[in-house]
């Protein structure tokens, strides 16, 4: 799927622990007869994780899953829900330890932080209100958190995919990393210095 409904998987977070940090990466399993699907992680700790995929599993399957950047994971579905499962990981504590270095990697990148640092000051909008648009012409409504001339940052009941092109209001750029509240562009080109001050009154 292009894009979730972030309040739908909500619902799950109760499946996880009270360390996990709720960011939806992408990637593809693997269930026990070898056949792989599509999927996408929620709420990912050292331990276990919430698996969001149409494809129902067994409680106890043994599954492989490589997640967009924190790699391979391994474990066995428990908690199986209707469209979710939590996939309770299997590692050596080193290999734990690894894991939990590469969430605060993704954590600190969903916060613009680390290697991902922001180099423009960003503004809160003087109106947040605006509309997402993707390449296939549908819109939707969503909030800007707050923006600079290199992107945004916005709060919408859609969560494209990381790479997708998208259109904030008549400002064209890409998807580029998802956070609690909804997810960051980067604009294709800067914004002149006139608009951003129009923007932010």
């Amino acid at each position: 799927m292009l894009f979730s409904n972030v309040n739908a998987t909500a619902r799950n977070n109760a499946a996880t622990g009270k360390d996990a940090f709720p960011v939806i990466l992408f990637g593809r399993f693997m269930r026990a007869d070898y056949s792989e699907h599509v999927c996408r992680i929620k709420d990912i700790t050292p331990h276990h994780a919430v698996v969001l995929s149409d494809e129902p599993v067994e409680e106890g399957e043994h599954i492989v899953a490589y997640v967009d950047e924190i790699g391979r994971l391994e474990g066995n579905a428990a908690r199986v829900m209707e469209g979710a499962f939590e996939l309770h990981i299997t590692t050596s504590e080193a290999g734990r330890e690894r894991l939990a270095a590469k969430i605060d990697w993704v954590k600190a990148k969903a916060h613009g932080e680390g290697v991902e640092k922001r180099r423009y000051e960003r503004y809160k909008p003087k109106d947040s209100k605006s509309s997402i648009e993707l390449e296939d012409g549908r819109s939707y409504p969503c909030e800007v958190i707050d923006i600079s001339v290199s992107g945004a940052s916005v709060r919408s009941h859609v969560l494209p995919a990381i790479g997708t092109p998208v259109k904030l209001g008549k400002t064209r750029g890409r998807v580029v990393r998802h956070h609690a509240e909804g997810f960051a562009i980067e604009f294709y080109r800067l914004l002149p210095e006139d608009i951003l001050r129009a923007r932010i009154g």
